[in-house]
Parts: structure tokens; C-alpha cells; sequence
């Protein structure tokens, strides 16, 4: 009886851990307007953390370009948008790395974490010095 009891154990923290990473599908919702945008998918790379843009979710943005954005970004399409690299972990956070806004073509300093009391809701964090803005991120669990 001991020996399933820490074979439940074992499996219970298995899944509760993998419930709580960052990687999958995220469903990106605008801080400001409370509004579903995007969806973003979240992977290791090089053992880094990145982000792209699989789907824009309003109809009037489905053909979105990053015309604002610099460089290799300019004009790209939206969707396929790579707005998350290099990110690092440590501890509970995902940091170091930088998050593209495509609505302003600006990179700004980058940090991820999962919710302490809702592992389905992603903290993401774009700052530059003591200035942030966070937004919360809803888990695709289909």
C-alpha cells in the first residue's frame, strides 16, 4: 500500500509541475481593453525561452503587418511574429530576454511567470528600467 501511495505522490507532482510551466499555447489579452488579441505559442529554443504569434484573433487584424518595427521585422507579417526571445530561467521566472510589442514596434526588456494561485494565467512583464506594464496571459488547454 506504502509503495502506491508514493507512486500517487510521484505522479501527482508530475502533473501538478507540468501544469505550471510556461510552454504551450497562450491566449493574449490586451491590459488595457480586456480584450482577447492573439494567440502564442510558447517553446524552448537553444535552451531559451521564445514566443511567436500563431493566430490574431479580431477580424480586422487578420492581414496585420509590423509596419512600425525596425530591421528584419519591418512589414513582416504578424502572425509568425517571433515577439519573445532569449528568455532565461530562473526560479519561478522566465527573464533576460526581450518581448516585441508589434502594435509600436518597440522592444522593451522581458519577464514571464506563472501565476502563484491560477496556473492557467501567465504573467508577462515589458519594461524598460522602472517602467512596466504586465499583462495576463489565458492557458489553450483544448
Amino acid at each position: 500500500m506504502r509503495k502506491y501511495l508514493l507512486l500517487f505522490a510521484v505522479l501527482f507532482l508530475s502533473i501538478s509541475a507540468s501544469s505550471q510551466d510556461v510552454f504551450g499555447k497562450w491566449k493574449t489579452i490586451d491590459d488595457e481593453t480586456g480584450e482577447a488579441k492573439s494567440v502564442v505559442e510558447i517553446y524552448k529554443k537553444d535552451g531559451k525561452v521564445f514566443g511567436k504569434i500563431l493566430k490574431l484573433l479580431r477580424p480586422q487584424d487578420q492581414e496585420a503587418l509590423c509596419d512600425k518595427c525596425t530591421g528584419v521585422n519591418y512589414n513582416k507579417s504578424v502572425v509568425g511574429l517571433e515577439i519573445i526571445k532569449e528568455l532565461k530561467k530562473s526560479n519561478r521566472y522566465y527573464k533576460d530576454g526581450s518581448i516585441l510589442d508589434p502594435e509600436n514596434g518597440k522592444d522593451y526588456n522581458c519577464k514571464i511567470w506563472i501565476d502563484e494561485e491560477n496556473p492557467n494565467i501567465l504573467n508577462v512583464r515589458g519594461y524598460i528600467a522602472f517602467f512596466y506594464r504586465t499583462q495576463y496571459w489565458k492557458r489553450i488547454t483544448d
